[in-house]
């Protein structure tokens, strides 16, 4: 599309009202556009020309629709109510409350915020800068996971805060990350004393945490079809193998909501749809629209399993390419999220990452592309980017490659989680082994005793020996910028 640009609407938790998307979409099919995309944190995207973009922006403005036009400045908040009964079972954490804490957001957050139940993995826990993962054993109560801009590193508050409490301190704690930005992106160490220090005030119902947080095991559930949940209700699942959803069809989708009386729909960070509170009276009314509109709603599972950019053609080129690999080789993918990166500054959420790189750009454009393949520690996308598996792989070989990375994770051995000690004291350490030197960027750790099996660096090698050109697997960063870690280190106390 020529000169174009992307229309950002956010769906604050990821709830979606069929009248106020009704609206959008009229306003949307009158300024020419034929289809539409859902984003990694639950939010509409729309492309279309900068003449149009003024027309839509002007028409939403009239509609008391929040926007952005190419940019993100208020990126939206993520939540796992879409899985709230369909995938969650058992927990104190009901559709009340998620709406309950999302209604005392009376500001639009300008740093990433998840709001998530601990007992679930469809959605990422630990994606936001902010990252509220509810207790379970205290209800009503939440952990706080915070990870500075621009790093990799995650920090856990070990004091728990009461639900209706959330949004003041997600507004202190944004307040705090935006003054200290610059000490933040200087790479030097993060005050994390001064980021937690005077955010808990007597008007803040809190409580110790008797333990850090469980990350819960990764299992994603199969997303998609008319589904039976609670005995007498159904569920729809809707994903795009192009994630390109027609105006029309989704206007189809918000008339059949509004005729059965159903008064949302949820968008996911899986780019897809769920719809749920369908009688069972009604399921002739939903497959009748997905039959009009030739919707398929049974893929295949491994083509769930990927993450790829929003808006990345390219990536998801990719995703087809090793898909189809994936399939002739008839490769299972349970129990695995499968991210792909083709910008620097892009996040994916993933058990493996295939991250692209070039070797030398010509303004944004890259030339003779290699890929890493990186896996996160236990294969869970909640626990970070931990070690490379297999480095500047070319296209013809990466397919291979990614099947034998899967393979690895079939070969784990399987370990009982235990859960952790309680803890009287805030303290949040970093453990590192001696010899150990560590990117002042994102964290990551060189091991002299490991070496970087990826970077053709064998065992034992020194950091005095490593090659002048040495970066970090991660982000890249130069070797000469990493600083030697010789013991545990406690980072901060709260």
């Amino acid at each position: 599309m020529g000169s174009s640009v992307i229309l950002k609407i956010n769906f604050r938790g990821g709830i979606i009202s069929p009248g106020d998307l009704f609206n959008i979409l009229v306003a949307a099919g009158r300024c020419g556009v034929a289809e539409v995309k859902f984003g990694l944190r639950q939010q509409m995207l729309i492309e279309l020309s900068v003449v149009s973009a003024q027309r839509l922006s002007e028409a939403l403005n009239e509609l008391g629709i929040q926007h952005e036009t190419s940019v993100d400045r208020f990126p939206n908040i993520v939540s796992s109510y879409p899985a709230e009964e369909i995938f969650i079972n058992q927990t104190w954490l009901s559709e009340g409350v998620y709406k309950d804490i999302f209604d005392s957001f009376e500001y639009r957050p300008t740093v990433k915020i998840n709001i998530s139940d601990s007992n679930q993995s469809f959605t990422p826990l630990l994606t936001g800068n902010i990252n509220w993962v509810a207790s379970i054993q205290i209800p009503h109560y939440w952990h706080c996971f915070i990870r500075l801009p621009k790093t990799n590193s995650i920090y856990e508050c070990n004091t728990l805060v009461y639900s209706n409490d959330i949004a003041m301190m997600s507004r202190k704690l944004e307040v705090i990350m935006n003054e200290n930005s610059g000490s933040i992106n200087s790479k030097k160490e993060p005050d994390v004393k001064a980021l937690f220090d005077g955010i808990l005030s007597g008007s803040v119902l809190s409580k110790v945490a008797p333990g850090a947080a469980v990350l819960p095991p990764f299992n994603l559930p199969y997303y998609e079809g008319l589904n039976r949940y609670n005995n007498n209700k159904y569920w729809l699942g809707i994903y795009r193998r192009d994630e390109m959803y027609p105006v029309d069809f989704l206007k189809a989708l918000c008339k059949v909501c509004l005729d059965t009386k159903i008064g949302q729909l949820c968008s996911t960070p899986w780019k897809s749809i769920i719809i749920k509170s369908i009688e069972p009276n009604h399921r002739t009314l939903w497959n009748t629209v997905l039959a009009r509109f030739h919707v398929n709603v049974r893929h295949a599972a491994n083509e769930l399993n990927f993450q790829v950019e929003d808006h990345c053609v390219e990536g998801l080129s990719l995703k087809h390419y090793l898909l189809k690999y994936l399939n002739d080789t008839d490769t299972r993918t349970f129990g695995i999220c499968i991210g792909i990166k083709t910008r620097k500054k892009s996040e994916v959420f993933s058990s493996i990452l295939i991250r692209r790189r070039s070797l030398f750009n010509i303004g944004d454009k890259g030339f003779f592309n290699t890929y890493d393949i990186l896996c996160a520690e236990e294969f869970n996308p909640n626990k970070r980017t931990a070690f490379v598996f297999s480095r500047n792989n070319p296209k013809w070989l990466l397919q291979e490659q990614l099947r034998r990375a899967i393979l690895s994770y079939y070969n784990m051995p399987v370990v009982e989680q235990v859960k952790p000690a309680a803890r009287n004291k805030a303290v949040m350490q970093e453990i590192v082994m001696t010899g150990a030197w560590e990117c002042p960027a994102c964290f990551t750790v060189y091991n002299e005793q490991s070496g970087d099996e990826g970077a053709g660096v064998s065992a034992g090698t020194s950091y005095e020996n490593l090659p002048d050109n040495y970066c970090c697997a991660v982000c890249e960063e130069p070797k000469s910028g990493f600083k030697k870690q010789v013991a545990a280190k406690s980072l901060e106390t709260i």
